[in-house]
């Protein structure tokens, strides 16, 4: 039998239709995490809630880079070529998966040495969303995770709030880039509060850091940081790509310690 030319561009339609390529949407994400030592992973410098996060939460092809910086802020971590880095990583990672971007500064960007003030604090993470946007992945502002430093003046020990400027000015950018943001300094904040001094100390990368967490602490709360992004990108978690452990997540929701 002749087969024609529009016989055969029929067959290859019928075949593109039953085995369509891979959008964009389909594909996995990656997640490529920007931050200070809070996100970054566990050294004797630092050590975030990253590790815990890209290990512990990612499943069915979802992958991801930790590539917070001991230090950083949103100056330095441009300065330095990191965030260079997070754009390269961007670029490599978009055939195979759909590229998303966290960003999380404010630690070092509030200390006087750094000589940020909150308004070019702002317009930095504005200027680092509008750049991830650019490359064509999606970005996620994450406000700053909580210092375990506690106060008793009520009677009863709360966490101090000693980043609320920054987490209303992570929240503030964006708003004004119209991008989605994550509340971490607030779960985090009401998690510590709810499980008190004692029990939050357990996650101290050191017994005298109450800022930089160890490999259990880097577990639970990048789980809180996964549970937060599904609350924004509930796809991810129907596709089977970002998944919290249930004992962790029921916990965390009902203010109860745990330990991975």
């Amino acid at each position: 039998m002749k087969v024609t030319g529009v016989l055969l561009a029929s067959l290859a339609s019928c075949a593109a239709a039953a085995y369509p390529s891979r959008t964009q949407s389909s594909k996995p994400p990656f997640f490529v995490l920007a931050g200070d030592s809070t996100t970054a992973v566990q050294s004797t410098g630092g050590g975030g809630w990253g590790d815990g996060f890209i290990n512990t939460t990612l499943f069915n092809g979802a992958s991801g880079r930790n590539l917070g910086h001991n230090g950083a802020t949103t100056v330095s971590f441009r300065a330095g070529g990191d965030w260079a880095e997070v754009l390269a990583t961007v670029k490599r990672s978009k055939d195979a998966y759909r590229p998303f971007v966290t960003i999380q500064f404010g630690h070092n960007d509030q200390k006087p040495a750094a000589n940020i003030s909150l308004s070019q604090y702002t317009k930095n993470l504005e200027g680092l969303v509008k750049e991830v946007l650019d490359a064509g992945a999606t970005p996620i502002l994450v406000t700053p995770l909580s210092r375990r430093g506690y106060e008793s003046s009520s009677g009863t020990p709360r966490i101090k709030q000693n980043l609320a400027n920054e987490t209303a000015a992570t929240i503030q950018a964006a708003h004004s880039t119209g991008v989605k943001v994550i509340d971490l300094n607030k779960a985090s904040t009401d998690y510590l509060n709810a499980i008190g001094p004692d029990n939050a100390y357990t996650y101290n990368l050191n017994p005298t850091d109450y800022t930089h967490l160890n490999g259990p602490g880097s577990v639970v709360f990048g789980g809180i940081v996964a549970d937060l992004i599904i609350q924004v990108a509930s796809d991810l978690a129907k596709d089977g790509y970002l998944k919290v452990d249930k004992t962790l997540k029921k916990d965390v929701n009902e203010g109860v310690y745990y330990w991975p």
